[in-house]
């Protein structure tokens, strides 16, 4: 069956223009024929309206067409991203110059939008061609379609001798099979070292891509192991130099007592006094390497499901009354009990340590959405200085190792929480939070 074929939009407004037109010609036609006038004037008139009906016939169709070819020749230009364009003489108050002002807002709206997705990559072009990581975009079948002067450099080779090449062909198929934010070590033919792999998926022209961001690490994490080496060294230098000084001055002290000939009548106390000096420093340097090696072997956690308020409990009852348990709520986590015990042992003798004879320590714990908080709270003179808590085998105490709260921050951050102190707002003291995940 054949589509019924419609009339264009022009012709049926003539067609309604000549029905409309039509009853008036014709009642004048017919007074005409029958009026007593001469026959060359009735064809004359007759001629004559007839040239009228035609010349509005044109005049309609120049109004009508012309005003929506322009239309039509605008929004056309719009789709080909010509947004120069724009409608003329322009009247707000028409209908149609209504129609014209929103397809001149549209066009500038448009031009504007334009304009700044052009600047905005431009700058993202220029901001991806000057950082110093290499940045590889590749589409659905993993070919390269975009590279930086970094990766370049990384692959040693031109744009124009890398664009359109599969990842396996340049060597990054392993890259990105890598889960992102992994730290590799690979060889490039710009050198070998350790990389951060990140890897994002997008989607151009409705297609997925690859984005693969390669930045190098080698040098960094090179001086952050040189000053991890320094504090290191700094640090067990100062406290061996702390036993070995008086060790050796009181064993040269001793060594010339005994030689002296006759003996002085209390060199036994001396002496003895002088041992005992170097004991204890020899103790205390003995102390000090096995809090060392404690935080060096420190094994991963082996999880469990644990009651967290029978664990608190248990370790708040070495302390006797000194440490008060407030009303919180049952829970089980999945974490290592052993290590988690001994974050709580470090933070409770802390408390009570810094509470003194006549101050109070209390332990409360909570959930907040898929966290626990368990705090430890004193009344004590709080924290003098922040920035030393959690410096390896920094302490302010007579006999202590400066590896408690070291320990117990690595403890909790292998459980994938966190550690901080911080001074009491509401009164004196500190209160210690540890933060874990529920599980």
């Amino acid at each position: 069956m054949k589509r019924r074929r419609r009339l264009r939009f022009q012709n049926r407004v003539l067609l309604l223009v000549l029905l409309a037109v039509s009853p008036a010609w014709v009642a004048a036609a017919i007074l005409l024929y029958t009026s007593e006038a001469a026959e060359p004037l009735r064809w004359t008139i007759i001629g004559f309206m007839t040239l009228f009906v035609a010349i509005g016939f044109a005049a309609v169709r120049r109004h009508v067409v012309r005003p929506l070819q322009t239309l039509a020749n605008m929004l056309e230009a719009l789709r080909e991203g010509d947004y120069s364009m724009r409608g003329r003489n322009v009247d707000p108050e028409d209908a149609f110059g209504e129609v014209m002002v929103e397809v001149n807002t549209l066009s500038r709206t448009l031009y504007d939008q334009r304009l700044e997705a052009l600047e905005a990559g431009a700058l993202l072009q220029k901001i991806i061609a000057d950082v110093d990581i290499a940045v590889f975009a590749f589409d659905a079948g993993l070919r390269l379609r975009l590279v930086n002067r970094a990766g370049e450099a990384l692959l040693g080779r031109s744009i124009d001798a890398l664009t359109g090449h599969t990842a396996a062909e340049l060597g990054l198929a392993t890259m990105l099979a890598e889960p992102s934010g992994r730290i590799v070590s690979h060889v490039f033919p710009a050198g070998a070292g350790r990389w951060e792999v990140r890897r994002r998926s997008f989607r151009e022209g409705g297609k997925p891509h690859e984005l693969l961001v390669i930045s190098e690490l080698s040098r960094a994490l090179r001086e952050e192991e040189r000053q991890a080496w320094q504090r290191i060294v700094r640090v067990i230098g100062h406290e061996l130099n702390s036993s070995l000084a008086p060790i050796k001055s009181m064993a040269g002290t001793v060594r010339k007592l005994v030689a002296r000939n006759p003996l002085p009548a209390d060199w036994r106390d001396d002496s003895q006094a002088g041992l005992t000096v170097i004991h204890d420093r020899a103790e205390s340097l003995e102390r000090f390497m096995g809090a060392y090696a404690r935080l060096a072997r420190l094994p991963p956690p082996t999880r469990q499901q644990a009651d967290l308020g029978a664990l608190v409990r248990r370790v708040a009852s070495l302390h006797g009354s000194r440490i008060a348990i407030e009303e919180s709520p049952d829970m089980r986590l999945s974490l290592d009990p052993d290590q988690i015990e001994q974050v709580l042992i470090n933070l409770m003798r802390n408390a009570v340590e810094a509470a003194g004879d006549t101050g109070s320590v209390r332990v409360r714990w909570r959930r907040d959405g898929g966290n626990v908080f368990i705090e430890v709270e004193d009344d004590g003179p709080g924290i003098s200085r922040t920035d030393n808590l959690f410096v390896p085998f920094f302490t302010t105490k007579p006999h202590g190792t400066g590896i408690g709260l070291v320990l117990s921050r690595e403890i909790v951050e292998n459980h994938g929480g966190s550690i901080g102190l911080e001074n009491r707002r509401d009164a004196q003291g500190c209160v210690a939070r540890v933060k874990l995940t529920l599980g």
